[in-house]
């Protein structure tokens, strides 16, 4: 029997759904550790250091061949001028050139095909690295971490943010170094042509680095509003559709276009905002490279005719430097430009992996083999939020083989004890026990182990479904399984089906109801066996035949376990050993099923408003 519980004071969190947390508003701001962000996301390429060695040297390679051949080119269009001049063409001399410098070329595209190869594949390593570190801790989150953040924004980090991650380091890695080694090699070569012009250029440089810090800087800010933009946007998505019958059955689907074309006009303000910043980036070094290029002409045609004229080869060697030298600025430019999104994206990543992750089970954890399956509440005092306090000094003992309807109206507390019971939320205050153990002494695996649940809302996977029957017992034969199948009085609707127990949810079969759905989940807990029944509102999707069949293959299942049974339908109910009222966040009443009716209290009101 359950023994009478001290009053409590409990009130229930802010329910989630339209204008919930998946609605609340994310503005974008600054990274808030650019640096350090960088400096995580790039000890990710630790694991990859030989490729990435490979990847520097053969980019440098092909970089160093693309420096080189302009001047090589000179040689030729000198030798064809002097030869003109002369009256005498080299041909055999220029031709060696030309086929030099198209062998050149070949080798440097293949040596960039290979870096850009392993480029690639070393980008979708790191962010492979990521998602399953991702994967990882999002199973070791507090099932508060989901209660507070849309099923939408946890998606939008795992692809597009990884995503973004992955397309930036793939371009960003050879053009950081191959930028670089470009710059200083064309500068050098600029040298040993003329200084004069050489000067002409290197003057215009400080306005490539201007330019690009000024746009980068404000870049930042938008692009970071449009990653939460995007992640918010997914999460209402999200929702519309898993709530489609609802908004339609109630007319609302202008309202829920009205909330999607705000989001959606928030998502696109931002993402113009960040693009036409990054955009403006290539225009203004294209034209501030223009003017170099016409400085160059200008004095170049003068240097060209003067006393030791400049050769026509050099000046177009110049010329062809200065085109190059303006491209891996621009480059350089573009990856401060796109970094802005990479750290953004990294950071919403590193956010998730850095939450707080359920607590760590103790090292010499208790075993539950002999568990029998008495529960007991003592002294438990437990808040969703600090400054809110919701059950104080909570005390409930359940026998072994007992079971325990828990009855109130909604947002009494029921769902909270399971909830406490099965560790989902950790009590501030007090303690639970199985058997005399406190429910912390084991893994949370292993006490999870001991509960089988149905619950109001059916969860079946994309498979068949005997793989969904047997979730919970995964090496059940197949015997078991429609065994199951059978007390559940879901064997006959399966064989209804082509396939039977092998047909595929969400493939070839899209139309089974949602009592039919329900009896599936009763199958699974049948299956599971285990020593506590955790039943919430579990036949409220069927009618009322199934409904007193189930009844029946439950009262059998429940032979032995201790079961809580969380209903508002108290006609399902009659039978438990005890009934816990709660009301207002107390214990109300207790006792069995006549005794409550006796003494005309609450349960007698809620009976009564259900059968009269």
């Amino acid at each position: 029997m359950a023994e009478p519980a001290a009053q409590t004071k409990m009130r229930r969190p802010s329910p989630r759904g339209f204008g919930g947390p998946m609605h609340r508003d994310m503005a974008g701001a600054k990274a808030k550790d650019f640096k350090g962000t960088l400096r995580r996301l790039l000890s990710y390429l630790k694991p990859q250091l030989p490729a990435l060695i490979v990847v520097f040297a053969v980019a440098i390679a092909s970089t160093v061949i693309m420096v080189l051949t302009p001047k090589v080119l000179a040689k030729a269009t000198n030798a064809l001028q002097l030869g003109i001049m002369k009256g005498a063409i080299d041909k055999d001399y220029i031709f060696k050139i030309i086929y030099f410098v198209m062998g050149l070329y070949v080798v440097s595209a293949l040596f960039s095909f290979i870096a850009f190869f392993i480029s690639a594949s070393m980008s979708q390593q790191i962010v492979y690295r990521m998602r399953e570190q991702l994967r990882e801790k999002l199973t070791e989150l507090p099932v508060s971490y989901y209660d507070k953040n849309s099923t939408g924004n946890i998606l939008s980090r795992l692809t597009n943010d990884a995503e973004t991650i992955a397309s930036s380091l793939q371009q960003s890695l050879i053009q950081s170094i191959t930028g670089l080694i470009a710059v200083i090699g064309i500068i050098v070569m600029m040298f040993t042509i003329s200084l004069w012009l050489t000067a002409i250029t290197l003057l215009t440089l400080p306005l490539y680095g201007v330019v690009t810090m000024v746009i980068a800087k404000r870049s930042q800010i938008k692009f970071q509003a449009q990653q939460d933009k995007l992640g918010e946007l997914n999460g209402y998505i999200e929702e519309i559709f898993a709530s489609s019958k609802i908004i339609r059955l109630n007319n609302k689907e202008n309202d829920s276009l009205e909330q999607f074309s705000i989001t959606n006009n928030q998502l696109n303000e931002a993402s113009k905002g960040a693009h036409f910043l990054s955009g403006l980036i290539m225009p203004l070094l294209r034209f501030i490279s223009n003017i170099s290029y016409v400085g160059i002409c200008m004095v170049g045609g003068i240097l060209a005719g003067a006393i030791n004229p400049l050769l026509l080869g050099d000046i177009h060697a110049f010329l062809q430097y200065s085109n190059q030298l303006g491209q891996p600025i621009m480059q350089t430019a573009n990856i401060a430009n796109t970094s802005q999104s990479t750290i953004a994206a990294a950071e919403r990543i590193f956010e998730v992996l850095d939450e707080q992750s359920e607590p760590s089970d103790i090292e010499h954890p208790a075993s539950v083999a002999s568990i029998k399956g008495k529960v007991a509440f003592a002294n438990v005092d437990f808040s969703y939020t600090p400054d809110k306090e919701l059950i104080k000094d909570f005390n409930l003992s359940v026998n072994s083989g007992d079971t325990v309807a828990i009855v109130g109206h909604t947002g009494a507390g029921k769902t909270t004890l399971v909830n406490l019971l099965l560790r989902f939320y950790e009590i501030d205050k007090g303690s639970i026990k199985i058997d005399g153990i406190d429910i912390r002494q084991f893994t949370k695996k292993d006490l999870r182990s001991l509960f089988g649940m149905v619950l109001q809302d059916t969860w079946l996977e994309g498979g068949t479904i005997a793989e969904n029957i047997a979730y919970g017992n995964p090496n059940a034969s197949r015997q078991e399984i429609e065994s199951a199948g059978k007390h559940a009085y879901a064997d006959h609707f399966i064989r209804t089906l082509k396939d039977g127990y092998d047909s595929v949810l969400g493939e070839e079969i899209t139309t089974i109801s949602e009592g039919q759905k329900q009896l599936l989940t009763i199958a699974r807990a049948i299956l599971k066996n285990p020593k506590i029944l955790i039943l919430d509102e579990a036949t409220s999707s069927v009618d009322t035949m199934t409904e007193s069949y189930i009844q029946t293959a439950m009262l059998e299942l429940m032979k032995g376990k201790t079961n809580f049974v969380i209903a508002h339908r108290l006609s399902t109910i009659r039978n438990a050993s005890s009934i816990i009222v709660m009301d207002n966040g107390r214990i109300a009443e207790y006792g069995n099923h006549q005794q409550l009716l006796e003494k005309k209290g609450h349960y007698y009101d809620l009976y009564i408003s259900q059968f009269k």
